[in-house]
C-alpha cells in the first residue's frame, strides 16, 4: 500500500480517522488517571483532578494500522520488524540499567540490526560479487522487505541516543514499536530519531491549526506525487529505460532531466505526506528537503537533499571517525561509500556514493575556499551540471546502458533533434513549467505574501489562510484522483530502498 494509492486515500484513511477519534475518546473518557489512582468514567477530568490524558488507546490504534499497512503487501516480513523490535527494546533496557556493560549492549544491537539489514538487502549482491569471481556461495535470494533501511537506521539510532543518554531508554515495548513501525514515515522516511517524538508518544496535542496544517501538507505531496513526478516518470522511461540504445545527445539530456525533477518530486512528495499525517496527530517530524536544486555547490546540495539521512551519517559514522579533526578525506569518501551503500546493493551506488564524495573532498580543497569570488549563477550551472550526471549513475544498474548514455550526452552518438524529443517538451510543456517553478521556494512565497494580505485580526486572518488552504487541498485531490483512476505506474522510487 502506498500514500498515493485511492484505497489509501479513500478507504484506509477514513477508516483510521474513524478508530482514532474513538480512541481518543476512551483515552479521555476512560483512561484518566485520578490524582489518587482511581480511575473514574462519569465525572469532569479537570473537576475531579485528573492528570493529563494517557494515549494508550490512541497509541494502540495507531500500531495496528501500522501492522496493517505495512502487511498489506508483506505480511510475512511484519514479524521480522517485530523481531528487530525485540532486540533494540531489550538492548536498550541493558544499555540503560548497566555501567560498565553498556558499549557492549550498544555494540550487540548495532550489529545484529545490521547483520539483518545485510541478509535481506546485501546477501545476494555479495554472492554475486563472490561468484564472478569463481566463488559460488549459493546463499538463498531472499526478498527485500519494504522500508527495511528506514526502520533499521531508525532502531540504531535509537540506541545509540540511549547509549549517549540523549534519549531516554524506552521501558514499554508498546511504544518502541509505535516509534519503529509508524505508518507514516515507516516505508520512506524521513528516518525520525528517536528523541524528536519521544515526549510525543506520551504527550501530543492536536489543535485544529495542526491539523489543518498536516493535511494540507499531505496533499501538497500528493500533488507533487501523482501530478508530477507520475507524469515526469514516463518521459524518463521513455527515453532512459525504452530507448537508451537509440538516444540522440538531446533525448539523453531531456529523459535525465526529467528523472531528475521525478526523483525530487517523488521523494520530496512522500516526505510531505509522511511530515503532514504526522502533524495531523501530533508528531512533528525533522523537514527532508530543503529546495535542493536551489543549490550553489554540492556541499549545498547536500545540506538540503534527504536531510535525515546526511544529519544520520553525520552524527553515527563522520563525527564518530573524526570528522573534520583527523583523516577528513578518509572519513567523507567513507561515508559516502555507505550512503551508496545504503541507496542499493547495486555496483552503481557504489560508485554514485564515491562519485559525490570525491567532488564534495575536491570542492572543500578548490572551489569553497573561492566561492565568495565566483558568480552564483556559474555556481548555480556547476552544482546542477553535477547532479544530473550523478542521476545518470544513479538510474542505471546495467553499465552497458549508462555507457550509452554517457555517450549519446557527451555528442559521441545522434546530435539530431526529432520529432520525440519536441512531443516529449512540447505536449508537456505545462509540467516542465510548474516542476521548474516549484523547485525554488515559490509556494513558501506565495504563502507569506498571501499570510502578509491576510486581516490583521489573528481569527480574521487563520480563518481565510485556512479557508484557501483548505480549498487548494480540494483542488489538488480531485485533479489527483482522475489522474489515479487508471494509472499503473505509481510506486514510490525510494520504497525499494
Amino acid at each position: 500500500m502506498v500514500f498515493s494509492d485511492l484505497f489509501f486515500i479513500f478507504v484506509f484513511i477514513p477508516a483510521f480517522a474513524l478508530l482514532y477519534l474513538f480512541a481518543t475518546w476512551l483515552d479521555k473518557k476512560v483512561f484518566f488517571r485520578h490524582k489518587e489512582g482511581v480511575i473514574l468514567f462519569d465525572e469532569d477530568p479537570k473537576e475531579a483532578g485528573f492528570q493529563k490524558p494517557k494515549f494508550r488507546a490512541r497509541n494502540f490504534a495507531l500500531v495496528i494500522f501500522s501492522l496493517l499497512f505495512y502487511a498489506w503487501g508483506e505480511p510475512v516480513y511484519v514479524f521480522l520488524m517485530i523481531v528487530c523490535v525485540i532486540i533494540n527494546y531489550f538492548c536498550g533496557l541493558s544499555i540503560a540499567a548497566t555501567k560498565k556493560a553498556r558499549k557492549f549492549w550498544l555494540v550487540i544491537g548495532v550489529v545484529l540490526d545490521i547483520a539483518i539489514l545485510g541478509t535481506f538487502k546485501y546477501l545476494g549482491f555479495f554472492n554475486d560479487s563472490l561468484k564472478s569471481l569463481g566463488l559460488d556461495l549459493n546463499a538463498p535470494r531472499l526478498a527485500l522487505p519494504i522500508g527495511i533501511s528506514f526502520y533499521i537506521f531508525q532502531s540504531i539510532s535509537y540506541l545509540v541516543d540511549v547509549y549517549r543518554r540523549e534519549s531516554p531508554v524506552q521501558r514499554n515495548f508498546f511504544d518502541l514499536l509505535l516509534y519503529i513501525a509508524m505508518f507514516p514515515q515507516l516505508i520512506a522516511g524521513p528516518i525520525v530519531r528517536y528523541g524528536t517524538v519521544a515526549h510525543e508518544i506520551h504527550d501530543r496535542k492536536v489543535s485544529s491549526s495542526d491539523f489543518m496544517e498536516g493535511a494540507y501538507r499531505f496533499f501538497i505531496g500528493l500533488g507533487k506525487k501523482v501530478v508530477l513526478a507520475n507524469i515526469l516518470s514516463e518521459i524518463s522511461t521513455q527515453f532512459l529505460a525504452d530507448g537508451v540504445e537509440n538516444l540522440s545527445m538531446w533525448g539523453a539530456w531531456i529523459g535525465m532531466g526529467a528523472f531528475s525533477l521525478q526523483i525530487y518530486f517523488d521523494f520530496s512528495g512522500y516526505s510531505d505526506m509522511a511530515i503532514g499525517l504526522g502533524r495531523a496527530m501530533g508528531f512533528h517530524f525533522n523537514e527532508n528537503f530543503n529546495h535542493p536544486y536551489c543549490c550553489r555547490s554540492i556541499t549545498d546540495f547536500w545540506r538540503r537533499w534527504h536531510m535525515s539521512l546526511g544529519s544520520f551519517f553525520r552524527d553515527y559514522a563522520y563525527i564518530p571517525m573524526g570528522g573534520n579533526r583527523r583523516h577528513q578525506m578518509l572519513n567523507l569518501l567513507t561515508v559516502w561509500f555507505l550512503t551508496g551503500m545504503w541507496h542499493g546493493a547495486s555496483w552503481n551506488f557504489i560508485l554514485w556514493g564515491l562519485y559525490f564524495g570525491l567532488i564534495l573532498v575536491i570542492e572543500k580543497y578548490t572551489i569553497l575556499k573561492v566561492e565568495r569570488y565566483i558568480p552564483r549563477f556559474v555556481m548555480h550551472i556547476y552544482a546542477l551540471f553535477i547532479v544530473v550526471v550523478g542521476w545518470a549513475i544513479f538510474y542505471f544498474d546495467d553499465f552497458d546502458k549508462m555507457r550509452m548514455w554517457f555517450s549519446s550526452a557527451f555528442g559521441q552518438r545522434e546530435l539530431s533533434y526529432t520529432i520525440v524529443e519536441e512531443t516529449a517538451l512540447t505536449d508537456n510543456f505545462w509540467i516542465w513549467v510548474i516542476a521548474l517553478l516549484l523547485c525554488i521556494p515559490l509556494r513558501r512565497w506565495i504563502e507569506t505574501g498571501v499570510s502578509k494580505l491576510l486581516p490583521r485580526h489573528p481569527e480574521g486572518g487563520n480563518y481565510v489562510e485556512a479557508t484557501l488552504k483548505a480549498c487548494a487541498s480540494v483542488v489538488i485531490l480531485l485533479l489527483c484522483v482522475t489522474l489515479l483512476v487508471g494509472a499503473t505506474n505509481n510506486a514510490f522510487i525510494y520504497t525499494r530502498f
